[in-house]
């Protein structure tokens, strides 16, 4: 995984002495609120409901097991002993003193983290594929590119103040694992027939208030011109995004307001004076960035190891069911990247202890390099994992309550803080999702439905991108009361699509009675082992919307 060099290092400890200066004049009364704004917000720092929130930045969702150690200390010295992973891929500190910021980012510089950019109309945190760089369908790694990207953004002079928060995404694997359909911009590598690497630009893409599918600006963009094409983009929005209403201040609107092509034309002008010059990537310059990105030496596994494994998942239905929901195939034969699963009844999805940190990264230390990725559906995944070491991890997991056989079903559900946290959420959130699992907690019934994504948000900037669930649930405010919206037939993979509102919307209490309406509907009209999205769009929303307002 990357590791800093001395200027990644110098520029970490250089921000966390400006925003300690920054704070302490804030604090002194010599710095007003509106100007002590933007400089919180660019470093991470929100104020929400009830206490502040600082989102630490964890670039294509990478960890190192001694960073995620530390993360573990400063949840239980300066918050409550928790963190939030998002669908950001990064970490939510919920409780933190405001006071106490500037030593959290001090201690973050330590172990090569940052909050620089996780917050404000910047370039946010980069997101990619959870199994990138070690999966079976990889067309091209996309960490390197994710890294050119974080160096080429971080504190651009030009995009410090952008009309709205701007979010990229880049996926390098045959399936589309990033939604990056659904960002501002979305990038796809792929080979052409001489297998040179090509990027498909996307733009528009979003969700909250006015969700929209992003469209494609440039289907095969040499990679020598990624930084540049990007470059007059963002420069595109940055002049011509609308500032007088932050509701409207998105690219997705700026590129529905002007139509895809008239959008391209002004890029390519733009990019007419930017193209072949200085930030022009050369190979020397992409390999270095592939450098910071090496395989661990994985020693080989035997052809007997992988037989006693297959013997052992078929001796055993607990241990195979896991198998099954949480580990997916690896690019080399006898690996398996797993994914631990935090979704439980009694935490919020997405939350983990500090205790249960520092658990998974010895985790980490003993069964996959030291290495654990954040998916951007909230869970944690250990990238390299040998299968004769399988059993032993997973018998691990089930003490620590992260081997869950869930991932991919209805229980193993997005869903933002909400009003339990936020000061904008209409309603809470975490309820609904412990209500959910609750009512549908019998596996063999989660199986028989199939894949299922529910995604679940507090108020209409969809934290929990519930606009892209096959079943999405967003809180509403009707007259200083929770109520609650369900959509069908959303989905952030390769199809992309926006969920459909089924009706009028429900008190909280009636969700999963709801819920249990529309997967009878599935399980009656289902043609053998259709998947729910496929059924829906087969038979449309009617025969759902009939049987829930019947």
């Amino acid at each position: 995984m990357y590791r800093y060099d001395t200027y990644d290092q110098t520029l970490v400890d250089e921000r966390v002495a400006q925003f300690r200066d920054q704070m302490a004049r804030y604090q002194a009364g010599r710095l007003a609120e509106e100007e002590f704004l933007p400089l919180r917000l660019q470093n991470g720092l929100y104020v929400q409901k009830h206490a502040p929130m600082l989102r630490i930045a964890i670039p294509y969702g990478m960890l190192g097991s001694h960073q995620l150690r530390r993360l573990a200390s400063i949840t239980r010295r300066y918050d409550r002993g928790y963190g939030h992973f998002s669908t950001r891929q990064n970490l939510q500190l919920n409780w933190p003193k405001l006071e106490d910021v500037p030593d959290i980012l001090g201690e973050l510089a330590e172990v090569q983290m940052h909050a620089i950019q996780t917050s404000g109309n910047c370039i946010r945190n980069t997101t990619s594929d959870q199994f990138a760089g070690i999966a079976a369908d990889e067309v091209e790694d996309p960490r390197p590119w994710c890294e050119l990207i974080r160096q080429w953004s971080t504190l651009h002079p030009e995009f410090a103040f952008l009309p709205r928060k701007f979010k990229i995404a880049v996926n390098g694997a045959a399936k589309d694992r990033a939604a990056t359909q659904v960002h501002d911009i979305g990038l796809r590598l792929w080979r052409d027939a001489h297998g040179e690497l090509k990027v498909q630009v996307m733009a528009g893409g979003g969700l909250g208030r006015t969700p929209m599918i992003a469209e494609t600006v440039r289907e095969d963009l040499p990679w020598q011109h990624l930084l540049t094409y990007l470059e007059a983009c963002v420069r595109v929005y940055n002049q011509f995004g609308r500032r007088d209403n932050k509701f409207k201040a998105r690219i997705k609107i700026l590129v529905k307001a002007l139509g895809i092509e008239e959008f391209r034309h002004r890029v390519d002008a733009e990019w007419a004076n930017l193209k072949d010059g200085p930030q022009t990537l050369t190979q020397a310059a992409v390999d270095a960035a592939r450098a910071h990105f090496l395989d661990p030496e994985r020693p080989p596994v035997s052809d007997a190891a992988i037989a006693a494994f297959e013997a052992l998942r078929a001796e055993n239905r607990a241990f195979s069911r896991f198998v099954t929901n949480n580990v997916v195939d690896h690019k080399v034969p006898g690996y398996k990247a797993v994914t631990l699963s935090l979704k439980r009844r009694e935490h919020a999805p997405g939350d983990v202890t500090a205790e249960q940190m520092e658990a998974v990264a010895d985790l980490a230390d003993r069964f996959s390099f030291g290495e654990v990725r954040v998916t951007h559906v909230q869970n944690l995944v250990l990238s390299d994992v040998p299968v004769d070491q399988l059993e032993a991890l997973w018998q691990e997991l089930e003490a620590l309550g992260m081997a869950n056989p869930t991932v991919g079903t209805l229980s193993d559900m997005i869903c933002c803080p909400g009003g339990d946290y936020c000061a904008l959420a209409n309603a809470v959130s975490i309820p609904v999702a412990q209500a959910i699992q609750e009512r549908f907690e019998d596996l063999d019934f989660l199986y028989d439905l199939g894949p299922l994504d529910l995604n679940i948000s507090g108020c209409m900037n969809a934290c929990g991108h519930h606009h892209v669930g096959h079943i999405g649930i967003l809180g509403v405010d009707k007259k200083g009361e929770e109520w609650y919206q369900i959509s069908l037939g959303g989905n952030a993979g390769d199809d992309a699509s926006l969920g459909k509102i089924l009706g009028p919307s429900f008190y909280r209490e009636n969700v999963p009675e709801v819920i249990d309406k529309v997967l009878q509907v599935y399980v009656e009209q289902r043609h053998a082992d259709e998947p729910f999205l496929d059924t829906y769009r087969r038979i449309g929303l009617k025969p759902f919307k009939e049987r829930v307002y019947a």
